[in-house]
């Protein structure tokens, strides 16, 4: 029996991992994504290079410990990405429908190579879609932090969910 929205089966004695619908998640709630995730000096330089960002300061170690920071400091792009990613078991696998978008993006400390990023996320906001039944928009802040609690990365993001399916 499918539950029309993800294509996941339900099956008796079978547990599929999941996200949660609209319903199920609450407002202010605090949504801590484990494990965290160390990064790596090849997470850096493969994300950089990928996405065509020649920024010395993650590519060159030479350069960039004449620099203020004295090291190559993680490109933010992968640690905005990461941040999300580190949500998607928890609260988006097979729940969302569509990102909507992104805001208030800040990376107020450096990751470098070797810092474990930890997410967390709180819902600040959700209603009912008025334009597509069975479905409802929610924005939610994710916060990263480092080993050390330090925030490194902070943003808003809209998304559409499914709410739960009724059979």
């Amino acid at each position: 029996m499918s539950d029309g929205h993800a294509g996941y089966r339900k099956t008796p004695g079978v547990v599929t991992q999941r996200g949660l619908y609209y319903e199920e998640l609450e407002l202010g709630i605090l949504y801590q994504h484990r494990p965290g995730r160390t990064l790596t000096e090849t997470d850096n330089v493969l994300f950089t290079t990928m996405t065509m960002n020649t920024q010395a300061l993650h590519l060159d170690a030479a350069w960039s410990q004449d620099q203020p920071f004295g090291q190559r400091i993680m490109n933010s792009m992968f640690t905005l990405a990461t941040m999300v990613g580190q949500s998607v078991a928890q609260l988006t696998q097979g729940t969302i429908v569509a990102q909507l978008g992104m805001g208030d993006i800040s990376f107020p400390h450096p990751l470098f190579h070797g810092d474990t990023l930890y997410t967390e996320t709180v819902v600040t906001e959700k209603r009912l879609s008025a334009s597509r039944p069975g479905q409802g928009i929610v924005t939610m802040t994710h916060t990263g932090r480092n080993q050390s609690g330090v925030v490194v990365g902070k943003a808003s993001r809209t998304a559409l969910f499914w709410l739960k399916p009724t059979s």
